[in-house]
């Protein structure tokens, strides 16, 4: 009897530690896949609501680059309350971390001020800075 109850106890116990290292080599955080197909649709048209002359179409492609930075830091599994602690976690994912955080700010200034004005080319080299940091990331 001692013998049988031994057999279902390690099989129990190898089981849950199995459960256990599953859950652990499948859940951190960088190694999730991103849908790529995906974000490379979502940025096209990103990229092809910008209209040259029409500054509300600056603020809304700033937006949502942003938004889909931080979609892609979330499912990439970087810890943070705020885009702001998820990009400082990613930090060494950045090939070049000072314009990310210049096209973040720029974002902070058209989300929060009501008199912002923001150009054509400060867009662009907004919208630079989100490509390059999605390709950071393996989004696109």
């Amino acid at each position: 009897m001692i013998d049988g109850l031994m057999f279902v106890f390690l099989v129990v116990i190898l089981l849950v530690g199995g459960g256990i290292l599953f859950i652990i080599t499948h859940s951190r955080g960088k190694s999730r896949q991103l849908d790529v197909e995906r974000y490379r649709t979502s940025w096209l048209t990103i990229e092809q609501q910008l209209v040259k002359g029409e500054e509300a179409s600056c603020h809304l492609v700033i937006l949502n680059a942003d938004k889909l930075l931080d979609q892609a830091l979330k499912q990439s599994g970087f810890k943070g309350d705020t885009m702001g602690e998820r990009m400082k976690s990613a930090k060494s994912a950045w090939s070049n971390a000072n314009n990310i955080w210049n096209a973040h700010k720029l974002r902070n200034r058209v989300a929060h001020e009501t008199d912002v004005k923001i150009g054509y080319d400060t867009t662009r080299r907004a919208l630079a800075a989100y490509k390059r940091a999605l390709k950071d990331l393996g989004a696109i």
